[in-house]
């Protein structure tokens, strides 16, 4: 039985309410911790805030694997990353760039997005490998695409992102420290 334990964690602003850890894991996600922190977040302004939370606690280096499905969340918890980093630009999905750069931070973020691209060939001529140890920060969208490819070169800190209704998402996440 996962170890359940009950509190309130205030990130930035907002409330999240923390519930069981998660011990369900998808099979994409190799040597993945039995236990990781699990937040119900309930708005995209919470997700923001988890996000900005990883934001003051990055090192550079950092790489952050998200999944969800369409709307789930991502983007605005990479919004929160920004944010934290000092990064007060626009950010947005780079699902037709593959990747956005975003500077003017205590460090560089990389924001990539793997949702287009099929095959191990595409990602690897997309020359993601250069933000698998990035000089900065890099998350990447769909990083499930990298194990589901066999094309895994480093440890991500995962981020998943399941929506409960239209208002509410379950996180689990790796514990960064934030």
């Amino acid at each position: 039985m996962p170890l359940r334990y009950a509190a309130a964690c205030v990130l930035g602003a907002a409330w999240f309410s923390v519930g069981p850890r998660e011990s369900n894991i998808p099979p994409w996600l190799p040597g993945i911790q039995p236990l990781m922190p699990l937040l119900i977040s309930h708005s995209p302004s919470e997700t923001e805030s988890l996000g900005e939370s990883f934001g003051r606690f990055a090192a550079s280096g950092l790489v952050i694997g998200l999944s969800g499905e369409l709307g789930a969340g991502k983007t605005q918890f990479v919004k929160g990353l920004a944010r934290g980093l000092g990064i007060f630009g626009r950010v947005h999905s780079p699902t037709f760039t593959l990747v956005n750069e975003y500077g003017g931070g205590r460090l560089t973020l990389f924001h990539l997005d793997l949702f287009r691209l099929e095959t191990p060939e595409q990602v690897i001529s997309a020359g993601i490998q250069e933000f698998l140890r990035p000089k900065g920060v890099s998350v990447i969208e769909w990083a499930e695409r990298i194990y589901e490819l066999g094309i895994a070169s480093c440890v991500l800190n995962r981020v998943r992102i399941e929506m409960v209704s239209d208002s509410e998402r379950k996180i689990i996440y790796d514990d960064i420290g934030a």
